[in-house]
């Protein structure tokens, strides 16, 4: 098991085990700053559904009202119009085949990948490369659209993508510590609201088991959902 740092323990010892308010928890974040970087916060859920059944996985993607504090970095599959319309939306990369080579050749210098349908050809081949970074476009996420522009728009302003794993987890960045308190509130609220929104209907029993929020280098703190 890893050894924490004396910072580390020194934060959980300030983490009640019982779930707090949303405001009381971000609070207690707040209080976790001090590093010389701008640490990502992010929540996690626990939801009770079965991973193992296709019609219980929840997945998706939503723009959050503050952004999340980070410029993502975007490449394109895409061609003609709507190449020219990526690259003057802000994508970082705009190609084709010589793009799916670098790919293919250990380049994976980004953080979101968006294709136009007709690229999938293209695309399709990347998914041993991509799809285990959770990289690899999809329509269920918005990252296969014939409206490339909108989605490095969206994806620019801060949108998130999520998908639960095999243990039901999700997990998302939903802003940076220095945001305004107000600021994580409201883009948690928005994160959460939206997951409670996708519940699947053949899911049992409760549906969202716990909610927390962490940085990157602090403890877990439970929010009463």
């Amino acid at each position: 098991m890893a050894k924490h740092s004396k910072r580390y323990r020194e934060m959980a010892e300030k983490v009640g085990e019982d779930p707090v308010a949303l405001a009381d928890a971000v609070e207690v974040l707040k209080g976790f700053g001090g590093t010389k970087f701008d640490q990502a916060v992010e929540v996690h859920m626990h939801l009770g559904i079965d991973a193992k059944q296709a019609d219980q996985l929840v997945r998706g993607s939503i723009v959050l009202p503050h952004g999340i504090g980070k410029s993502q970095r975007i490449v394109v599959f895409a061609k003609g119009p709507a190449a020219e319309a990526a690259s003057e939306a802000g994508a970082d990369e705009v190609g084709q085949e010589e793009l799916a080579k670098k790919i293919q050749g250990g380049w994976l210098d980004f953080d979101v990948c968006i294709a136009s349908p007709d690229m999938m050809g293209v695309v399709g081949p990347l998914g041993r490369v991509l799809g285990p970074r959770g990289l690899m476009p999809s329509p269920r996420a918005g990252t296969v659209t014939p409206d490339v522009a909108t989605a490095v728009t969206e994806y620019k302003a801060g949108k998130v993508e999520f998908r639960n794993d095999s243990g039901g987890n999700i997990h998302a960045v939903v802003g940076r510590m220095s945001f305004e308190p107000k600021q994580l509130e409201e883009n948690i609220s928005a994160f959460v609201d939206y997951i409670l929104s996708l519940k699947p209907n053949s899911t049992k029993g409760t549906y969202v088991k716990s909610v927390s929020i962490s940085a990157t280098m602090s403890p877990g703190i439970a929010v009463a959902a």
